[in-house]
């Protein structure tokens, strides 16, 4: 079977899952809400309507306006579009960093193994979390800096996933056979061991990315992820918090969006885990 076909058989399989189906339309609504941005809301996301300040749901503001008049769905849409980057590139340089190190440490063990999930583990010792405010908060609130410092925090979960799925392939008979064959190490590495590893990585970068979405917001809440005026959705929650009793729909929104799209990302990596693997059910978190 091709690669493209294959593709279409998981994803067939993960569309016959109701939660998992669920998960795949929000995710694709969200992202093509992001990339059509500019036509679905032409209202600018920092432009101020000082006559409608912390305004209802009307034609004017769908979802209402905050404290300054900014229309509440054109801060949510723009939002998620750091939602979506922020993911994307933190779990992309943490598959780029994390699974080069764990196909090292288990194709050549010894020192070199010792060495490299030592460094993994002194991490992981540390919540996800917890290392990634301390990038933030130490190399400042932008883009970049959010996504290296969840990327980061995320580089300790690939290698160990890499590791532990490489462990039992690279004592095959067929891996022994290309050793003894002449193969380089390169070659077996990409050849044999790599390929066999993808599933766990697919999966894990899934769930990763849900919690990516949630780590930003959370960056954004405590002021020191992406910083005003560029809006994002921790950062919207962090405005509307004062002014909960007054205006409850600017928590609201957000809060909804975040819960949803990690929701999704959940619902896809465990269908994407029980479809490519089954013996990897409740393994992989």
């Amino acid at each position: 079977m091709t690669k493209s076909y294959a593709g279409i058989d998981v994803l067939r399989k993960v569309m016959r899952i109701p939660h998992a189906a669920f998960g795949v339309v929000f995710i694709l609504l969200t992202v093509l809400v992001a990339i059509f941005a500019p036509w679905i809301v032409p209202v600018s996301p920092e432009e101020m309507d000082f006559d409608n300040l912390l305004s209802n749901i009307s034609s004017t503001h769908l979802l209402g306006s905050d404290q300054l008049g900014r229309d509440t769905l054109a801060r949510l849409i723009y939002g998620a579009r750091i939602a979506l980057i922020v993911s994307i590139g933190a779990i992309g340089l943490g598959v780029l960093i994390g699974v080069p190190l764990g196909l090292i440490g288990v194709y050549f063990r010894g020192a070199v193994d010792d060495i490299i999930m030592r460094a993994m583990d002194a991490l992981v010792v540390f919540p996800s979390l917890l290392i990634a405010v301390g990038l933030a908060a130490a190399l400042g609130g932008s883009l970049t800096t959010v996504i290296v410092a969840i990327g980061i925090a995320n580089v300790p979960w690939m290698a160990r996933v890499v590791r532990s799925q490489g462990l039992a392939i690279r004592e095959q008979d067929y891996v022994a056979a290309a050793l003894a064959g002449g193969m380089s190490h390169a070659r077996i590495i990409f050849k044999h061991i790599l390929p066999n590893s993808v599933a766990p990585v697919i999966v894990q970068s899934t769930l990763s990315m849900g919690y990516a979405v949630l780590t930003e917001a959370a960056l954004g809440f405590i002021g020191v992820g992406i910083q005003p005026p560029t809006p994002t959705w921790g950062n919207m929650l962090q405005q509307a918090f004062p002014m909960l009793e007054q205006q409850a729909l600017l928590s609201v929104v957000p809060g909804l969006a975040i819960f949803l799209l990690v929701l999704a990302f959940n619902f896809v990596g465990d269908a994407l885990r029980d479809v490519l693997d089954p013996r990897l059910k409740g393994v992989i978190h």
